[in-house]
């Protein structure tokens, strides 16, 4: 039976892939994986993503302060180290940018299944229950959501401001080309400064947010 899970979860991510999102959740649902289930894993992943951005911002600003302040040494070097720094950079910003979009999917998924699912209900108290939790998970979704892409956003100016050292470094390979950027680094360090304190606060909300769908709803 193991064997076969594997193979199943593949091809429900194959449909997934090729645009089937309802048959990739229901295939998984079959196998005992609910919307809320996948939807915490990918909060968690999407945590996951932005402590790893985070980190390596913060990496990659200790790397471009410490080359636009040294005195001599191999330019080229230097060049290198920095355009590996913006690369890595680069890498974890879309990451969480499609970690965002996966927690987006299946979050639109479940409010949808969780609507049509209300006029099931036979029990006017029970139905106006799961409507208030409804109501409630979604305005916690939307401010985690909210949080999230602020934080995603705050990367684009600095990625920017990244790749424009690297290109001028990459073209004007000479101390007075590094001594110029240190121009840009205090505008830098305060972009990088709010970013972190963005994805620290998307972070917070995220485990909040975790929490709540994991606690069992009160018995009606």
């Amino acid at each position: 039976m193991t064997s076969v899970l594997p193979r199943i979860v593949l091809g429900a991510a194959l449909l997934l892939a090729a645009g089937c999102s309802s048959t990739y959740y229901n295939t998984l649902e079959k196998f005992g994986y609910a919307k809320r289930d996948v939807l915490v894993d990918r909060v968690e992943k999407a945590q996951e993503s932005q402590t790893e951005a985070k980190d390596q911002f913060a990496s990659a600003l200790d790397k471009f302060l410490a080359v636009t302040k040294a005195d001599g040494g191999d330019l080229q070097r230097k060049y290198e180290a920095m355009n590996a720094e913006f690369r890595r950079s680069e890498t974890r910003a879309k990451d969480v940018h499609e970690r965002i979009k996966a927690v987006e999917d299946v979050a639109e998924a479940l409010f949808r299944e969780w609507e049509q699912e209300l006029k099931q209900y036979s029990s006017p108290s029970l139905r106006n229950e799961s409507q208030r939790q409804l109501e409630s998970t979604r305005r916690s979704y939307e401010n985690v959501l909210r949080l999230m892409r602020r934080a995603a956003e705050r990367m684009d100016p600095v990625l920017a401001t990244f790749r424009d050292q690297v290109l001028f470094l990459k073209h004007n390979l000479n101390a007075r080309a590094i001594a110029s950027l240190d121009s840009t680094n205090r505008e830098l360090e305060a972009d990088i400064s709010r970013l972190i304190a963005d994805m620290e606060a998307s972070i917070r909300e995220s485990e909040e947010f975790i929490k709540s769908l994991q606690t069992p709803p009160p018995s009606a």
